[in-house]
């Protein structure tokens, strides 16, 4: 049959593997032509197959001293063979990698629906830490965030959201502040970076949930409950000599690592203490116009934005140890100590106190504390002089100065007639500044106040006093009017001939 036979190629391929007996008798085995059966092999059958096996030993030995004769072919074969293993090995681990990276990056890609895992250069440290004190919270009765997730739940915004807010850019096209500039006391410009509403929400969540449920000193009084410029003057009243001196750069000399130092002292973990620092503290940045876009470039350390309402009370809580040394200070020497945000005060009846050495001592525990005393803001008040608290005067019992009201009467009464930009020039928000000195008067003199209030609701109904805020403003006297930044000081003027309006915040 066709099938059966074989080509000449593959005969010889048979007989070279084997021997020409052995090929006959497998051939003749196929054919028919040998006996088949169960009976064992006969003599010249197993002699064919044995020789058959002999010649295929024989020749492969044959073949291996070949090569070992050669031995730069058998070097040769024996790297050819170790570069394809090689290969072979490189090619599996390559796949391998990229099989783990692959992992890694799905597995990256679901953390960070679920964590925060970066949150920008130099402040990311810490992350991967959820270790807190828990006996410290319950201390202070602050509340106790597992992980970023119930941190977000619990001021009621998304993870992404929070991640958003808390996020630290170098470069960055979006700001979270409004930037404005207010008339300081002493002349000049202060900064004011004003939250924006998304931000500010959440600041106002962490002041109301955390930061007012934290002691301070007793002698602090400023932007604490139950406490205003009126408590913090009143120790002051009737003293021989009065002492006020303010802190330089009072805000902007704490930054982001004192922020999150002290959430960490009060129980947080370092990862829920870096996100809320991060919410409270903003970087100095420049604002640059380049290809018809606006971009923010970061160009100092994080620090307490004034405008934040979160920040006079984390410089409240920070000044525990500072207030508790001047205070100390202050009990040795038989003399009142009181403290409204950047405003130090010290007053005594005695006259064995050297004014300028106490001005040494103070100097030098609020070095020790990381703060500096404004040179030109050092007041030494006898009693034959006016002395004057956080703009309230203090000599006998506390009073504001006649000087201010009668330029507040006569503005009001000017105001009937005329424009307030054209009264009040440079002032950002004519409605506040009135409403805000009215309120402070009120605070003082409630009788004296409440004529001022009447006064301010007949204007604004009158339309001579226009909102220029979007927010929902404070009531007064029944009628609705913008408020004074809660950021902002009391008026508090310190002698100077500037009209009230601008001697402001």
């Amino acid at each position: 049959m066709a099938d059966n036979k074989l080509t000449r190629q593959q005969l010889y391929d048979r007989i070279r593997e084997s021997s020409k007996d052995a090929v006959v008798l497998e051939e003749m085995k196929r054919l028919g032509f040998w006996p088949k059966g169960d009976e064992s092999p006969t003599i010249p059958e197993l002699l064919i197959n044995k020789e058959a096996a002999l010649n295929k030993e024989f020749r492969e030995l044959f073949e291996k001293h070949r090569q070992y004769q050669n031995k730069e072919a058998v070097l040769k074969e024996m790297r050819l063979k170790r570069m394809a293993a090689a290969k072979a090995k490189r090619e599996e681990t390559k796949k391998k990698r990229e099989q783990q990276r692959f992992e890694k990056a799905a597995a990256w890609k679901k953390r960070k629906e679920t964590e925060i895992l970066y949150l920008g250069e130099d402040v990311s440290i810490g992350l991967n830490n959820m270790a807190g004190n828990a006996d410290a919270l319950h201390k202070h009765h602050l509340p106790a965030f597992a992980n970023e997730n119930e941190l977000a739940a619990a001021m009621g915004i998304e993870l992404k959201a929070l991640r958003f807010l808390a996020f630290s850019r170098k470069v960055s096209t979006v700001s979270h502040y409004r930037k404005f500039y207010l008339p300081k006391k002493s002349g000049g410009k202060r900064l004011i970076s004003a939250p924006m509403p998304r931000l500010k929400k959440v600041q106002y969540w962490i002041l109301e949930n955390i930061l007012n449920k934290v002691a301070v000193h007793q002698a602090v009084h400023g932007f604490t409950l139950n406490r205003s410029i009126i408590s913090n003057a009143q120790l002051h009243v009737g003293k021989k000599v009065v002492l006020n001196l303010d802190v330089k750069d009072f805000f902007p000399s704490i930054h982001f690592k004192r922020v999150k130092g002290l959430l960490q002292q009060l129980g947080y973990s370092e990862k829920i203490a870096t996100i809320l620092s991060l919410l409270c503290t903003e970087a100095v940045t420049e604002e640059v116009a380049l290809d018809g876009g606006n971009y923010f470039v970061q160009k100092g350390n994080r620090v307490l934005p004034q405008g934040a309402p979160t920040s006079p009370a984390i410089t409240n809580i920070l000044c525990f140890k500072l207030d508790k040394r001047l205070q100390g200070l202050a009990t040795r020497h038989q003399c009142h100590y009181t403290r409204y945000a950047d405003d130090v005060t010290f007053s005594w009846n005695s006259t064995d106190i050297n004014p300028q050495q106490m001005v040494w001592r103070i100097k030098k525990i609020l070095a020790d504390e990381g703060f500096a005393v404004h040179p030109d803001k050092i007041r030494i008040m006898h009693q034959g002089a006016r002395q004057e608290v956080t703009g309230i005067i203090v000599n006998e019992k506390l009073g504001i100065d006649r000087n201010k009201l009668r330029q507040f009467r006569a503005l009001l009464h000017q105001l009937q007639t005329k424009d307030a930009s054209e009264l009040m020039p440079g002032q950002v928000s004519p409605a506040n500044a009135v409403i805000g000195y009215a309120n402070f008067v009120k605070m003082v003199k409630p009788a004296q106040g409440a004529a001022f209030a009447k006064a301010i609701d007949k204007l604004f109904q009158t339309g001579r006093l226009q909102y220029l805020v979007k927010d929902a403003p404070p009531v007064l006297n029944g009628n609705p009017a913008p408020s004074p930044s809660p950021t902002s000081n009391p008026p508090a003027n310190k002698g100077d001939d500037k009209p009230w309006w601008n001697v402001t915040g």
